[in-house]
C-alpha cells in the first residue's frame, strides 16, 4: 500500500523476484512527489545508482563555529559530494522495473487477517487479497501498531526554490547546515534552533531552507517562513521570484513498530526516518532488497505459512537486532539534542564534523556496524567541550 518512495523502492524488488503483487495507493504512482531528496554521493555510488542526481557539489560547507565562543562565521569544509536526486528519474527508474504491474487507485479502509491470507477493504467496498501486506503508506498510517512513549518530535522545514536580489550562497555552493545566529534576537535564540539548508542550482537559481532540528510542539511553516526571510533579510538578499515552495513535517523518534503483528510495513511506517539525520532515501535502496529477498524465501519454501509468519520472517529482516540496537543508541542521542540550546548545539556539530569523515558520514547513513558506532560515539564524547559532554551525559535543559 503507497505509492511513494518506499513503496516503490520494496514493489520493484518484489516484482523481480517474481513474486505476485497487488498494489493499491490513493493516487497513481506517477504522481510527482512533492520534496527533494538529498544524499551524499558516495552512498549513491556504493549503490551504483549515482546517474539519478540532478545535481552535485563538491563545495559543500556548514557554519557552526564554535556556540561557546560565538566563532560563528568561519566555514566548516566536508570535502565530501552531495547531491540531490533527480526525483523524476527515479521515479521512472523505479517504475520501470514493476511495468507489468497495475495500480489500483485505492484508499484502504480496514485491514483483516484471516489466518493465511491477510485481505484489505477499501472505501469503495472492493477488498483485495494477499499473503502478507506491506504498507508503504507513510509515517501517518493507522494500521501499523506501535508503542506509545509520549509526545512524537518531528522536524520542519520551509523552503524556497527561486530568484533571489542576491545569491543567498556562494557560487556552486552546497550549505548542509548554516546555524549562524546574527539574525535572532536575544529571545529567539532562547527558542528551538533552526538552520539554513541550501545549494546553487546555477543560471541564478537556488534552493534556501530554514529547517528546525526535532522538537515538540514542531515549528509551523509559518514561524520557519518568517525565520528565513529573516535570515536572508539580515544578509542584504529578498526573494524575488519563487519557482516552488518546500514544506516538510516529519517525526523523528517515531517508536519503532510492534515486529509482532501480522502486517509488515516499509519507509516511514516502518519508522526508518534516520533520528539523527532525518534521511531515509538511501536506506531504503539499501534495505530493500534484503527485505525482498526473505519475503520471496518465505513465501516459497515455506507454503504453509500464515500471515503473521511471513509478517514476522520479514520484520526479523527490516529490523534486525543489530539495527534495533543502533536506532535505540540514535534516539538516545537525539533526545539528548533535544535539550540543547543554540550555543550548545553549535558547539556539538562543529565537534561532530571533526570526527574522520568515514565516521561522520557513516553515522548520518547509519551504515556503521554497532561496534564501530558505539567507538564512533564514544570518541565524539572524548573530544567534545565539557559543556557538550556534560549535555550529552545529562541533558541540558533551556534556561
Amino acid at each position: 500500500m503507497g505509492a511513494g518512495p518506499a513503496a516503490l523502492c520494496i514493489v520493484a524488488e518484489l516484482v523481480e523476484r517474481g513474486i505476485a503483487v497487488t498494489a493499491l495507493a490513493s493516487h497513481t504512482p506517477d504522481q510527482p512527489w512533492p520534496n527533494t531528496y538529498g544524499i551524499w554521493a558516495e552512498e549513491l555510488e556504493s549503490l551504483g545508482m549515482a546517474s539519478l542526481l540532478a545535481h552535485r557539489w563538491t563545495n559543500t560547507v556548514s557554519y557552526f563555529g564554535d556556540g561557546l565562543n560565538n566563532e560563528g562565521q568561519r566555514a566548516i569544509k566536508h570535502n565530501f559530494d552531495y547531491g540531490l536526486f533527480d526525483q523524476d528519474a527515479l521515479q521512472k527508474s523505479l517504475l520501470s522495473r514493476c511495468k507489468e504491474l497495475s495500480w489500483n487507485v485505492e484508499t484502504a479502509q480496514k485491514i483483516e487477517v484471516h489466518g493465511a491470507e491477510t485481505e484489505v477493504i477499501c472505501c469503495s467496498g472492493n477488498s483485495y487479497l494477499a499473503r502478507v501486506v506491506i504498507d508503504a503508506s507513510g509515517h501517518r498510517s493507522r494500521f501499523i501498531k506501535r508503542p506509545n512513549h509520549g509526545p512524537v518530535a518531528e522536524q520542519a522545514a520551509y523552503g524556497v526554490v527561486g530568484r533571489f536580489t542576491s545569491p543567498p550562497v556562494e557560487d556552486g555552493q552546497f550549505v548542509l547546515m548554516d546555524f549562524r545566529p546574527d539574525h535572532l534576537s536575544d529571545h529567539e535564540k532562547k527558542q528551538p534552533p533552526s538552520f539554513l539548508y541550501a545549494m546553487d542550482f546555477g543560471e541564478g537559481v537556488f534552493f534556501v531552507e530554514e529547517t528546525s532540528l526535532a522538537c515538540y510542539p514542531p515549528y509551523s511553516s509559518e514561524k520557519l517562513k518568517e525565520r528565513l526571510i529573516s535570515r536572508l533579510s539580515h544578509r542584504g538578499v529578498a526573494i524575488k521570484e519563487v519557482l516552488h515552495e518546500e514544506h516538510c513535517l516529519f517525526p523523528m523518534n517515531l517508536p519503532l513498530p510492534d515486529r509482532d503483528q501480522s502486517i509488515l510495513a516499509f519507509g516511514g511506517a516502518a519508522s526508518m526516518v534516520h533520528p539523527a539525520s532525518g534521511y531515509m532515501v538511501g536506506a531504503l535502496l539499501r534495505r530493500a532488497p534484503a527485505l525482498a529477498n526473505q519475503l520471496a524465501l518465505a513465501l516459497a519454501a515455506e507454503p504453509s505459512l500464515d500471515s503473521k509468519e511471513i509478517a514476522q520472517a520479514g520484520w526479523k529482516v527490516l529490523w534486525s537486532s543489530e539495527l534495533v540496537q543502533r536506532h535505540r543508541l540514535y534516539q538516545f542521542g537525539l533526545k539528548r539534542l533535544m535539550s540543547f540550546d543554540e550555543s550548545l548545539l553549535r558547539s556539538f556539530f562543529a565537534t561532530f564534523f571533526r570526527l574522520p569523515k568515514k565516521e561522520w558520514s557513516g553515522f548520518l547513513a547509519n551504515t556503521l556496524p554497532l561496534p564501530n558506532l558505539l567507538i564512533v560515539m564514544l570518541r565524539l564524547f572524548m573530544i567534545s567541550p565539557w559543556k557538550v559532554r556534560r549535555g550529552m551525559a545529562l541533558g541540558a535543559p533551556r534556561s
